[in-house]
């Protein structure tokens, strides 16, 4: 009666033991396989078939990664160290490496426009620096950072350079004071400059015709934009302004 019960609990124990190693073998099969990012799709086929199981199926889409290479897997179905039988079938998914956009061409466009086009390809717009520029349309891009069809990572700020509207020649304004007005107007408009408001003014002691005020003041930059007033000593019987 005893030996039987030992016959009978020893051959629960090597069932129980045999159970025990089947899953162990089944756990380190899987256990052994793929870890993420390491192994392309031939080397996880390889290893799935060293330790029984069988590729069952690539994902049809790959999964940007920025960690994990293109061509190695990114994810798989089930898990690493997940309790399997022998002959199980795994799913696998690529990784198409890290997403790239590329830099659309800026050049020309004006900043509305330029934003639009960052948007549009998933860009940011970065700095935004001023240089004069002479034959441009003020507000157009001159140059970008990165350069137009550089691949680059989603939300990358482009930094851009816009033209300024260039200044003109500036020049020095002289002392125009008790300088004679008829001779100093002639002489101006002949150099491109332009008379905003001349006003007369009587003055004791100063010749008629004499420039008493000036604006801009002397040793002010002037271009030809900009308007020259006087203020002109006169005589009595000359009205007190003149276009």
């Amino acid at each position: 009666m005893l030996a039987r019960l030992l016959r009978g609990l020893g051959l629960v124990a090597y069932t129980l033991f045999v159970i025990f190693v089947f899953g162990l073998a089944a756990y380190l099969a899987f256990s052994f396989f793929v870890r993420s990012g390491v192994m392309t799709r031939e080397e996880a086929t390889n290893q799935l078939t060293d330790h029984g199981l069988a590729l069952r199926k690539v994902g049809d889409q790959g999964r940007y990664d920025d960690k994990v290479p293109a061509g190695h897997v990114v994810v798989q179905t089930p898990d690493a160290r997940t309790l399997v039988k022998r002959g199980s079938g795994v799913v696998i998914i690529l990784s198409l490496g890290p997403q790239r956009v590329e830099v659309p061409t800026l050049a020309g466009r004006t900043l509305p426009a330029a934003q639009a086009a960052l948007s549009g390809a998933g860009l940011a717009l970065g700095k935004i620096l001023g240089a004069f520029a002479s034959g441009k349309s003020p507000g157009a891009v001159l140059e970008q950072d990165p350069d137009p069809g550089a691949n680059v990572a989603p939300s990358t700020p482009v930094d851009l350079l816009l033209a300024m509207p260039a200044p003109g020649e500036r020049y020095v304004m002289p002392d125009l004071i008790y300088r004679d007005y008829d001779t100093v107007h002639p002489y101006f408009e002949r150099l491109g400059f332009r008379f905003g408001n001349v006003k007369y003014e009587r003055y004791e002691g100063v010749a008629a015709g004499s420039i008493l005020r000036q604006f801009p003041l002397p040793g002010h930059p002037l271009t030809h934009e900009d308007a020259v007033s006087l203020v002109v000593a006169t005589a009595d019987n000359v009205p007190e302004a003149a276009p």
